[in-house]
């Protein structure tokens, strides 16, 4: 599904590598933590997966090819394999719940029969059936943040890349985002999550990756953390 292999990206000559050499594989299916100090390279892992980077050396594969390759007129098919979920939401604030998830729907030119059908079954699934004319300043964070995911996996993403998605929320919202990422994860998305939230990482006990200075130095199923070790 995801494989790096032998991955550098370097940004400049004379600064140390943002990743150095990374090596793995990421099954289809899997729910994976990446962990790791401001600065491990994390935000560079994701920009790689959804081809805003290129790496400086080494092949990132997404469904077996390798994405450095890609064409740019190309590139926008591949994000459509990617559902993305991020910390502040990033959601419209002029728009309803019910536009917001739509929205993602319509910029690939899926016709209003298909989006009027689709909408409310992923609000539904996200527990927000009730909130499809609500606007994003009516909600709580928790809230907003289903209102993200939905977006995220209306299109079938094979993949969903969740970039600290508990960040802005308080644990036991954060627990209930977690529990919905893992129903997704069961459905058979693959799942990515780069998150500070040790705690939570340790509750879910699902594969660990952590990096720091820009190399792997850990992978392991049903992991456990602490920065102490680090």
């Amino acid at each position: 599904m995801i494989e790096f292999i032998n991955v550098t990206k370097s940004y400049e000559k004379d600064q140390a590598d943002a990743l150095n050499n990374i090596n793995l594989f990421i099954d289809k299916g899997e729910f994976v933590f990446i962990v790791g100090r401001s600065g491990a390279g994390k935000s560079t892992f994701i920009k790689l997966l959804q081809r805003e980077l290129n790496p400086t050396e080494g092949i990132v594969k997404i469904q077996n090819h390798d994405i450095s390759k890609l064409k740019k007129r190309d590139i926008p098919y591949l994000r459509r394999k990617i559902g993305v979920v991020f910390q502040d939401f990033k959601l419209l604030e002029n728009k309803t719940v019910f536009e917001n998830v739509a929205y993602a729907m319509e910029i690939i030119g899926r016709p209003y029969s298909k989006i009027r059908k689709k909408v409310p079954l992923a609000l539904e699934m996200v527990g927000l059936a009730d909130k499809a004319d609500r606007y994003p300043s009516e909600l709580s964070g928790g809230e907003q943040q289903r209102v993200a995911i939905a977006r995220a996996i209306i299109n079938n993403p094979s993949i969903l890349i969740c970039d600290e998605p508990t960040g802005n929320l308080d644990p036991e919202t954060s627990r209930e985002i977690m529990a919905l990422l893992d129903e997704i994860n069961r459905h058979g998305t693959t799942i990515v999550v780069v998150t500070h939230d040790i705690e939570m990482v340790n509750e879910m006990k699902k594969r660990l990756i952590v990096l720091d200075d820009g190399k792997l130095i850990a992978d392991n199923m049903k992991g456990t953390f602490n920065y102490a070790t680090v």
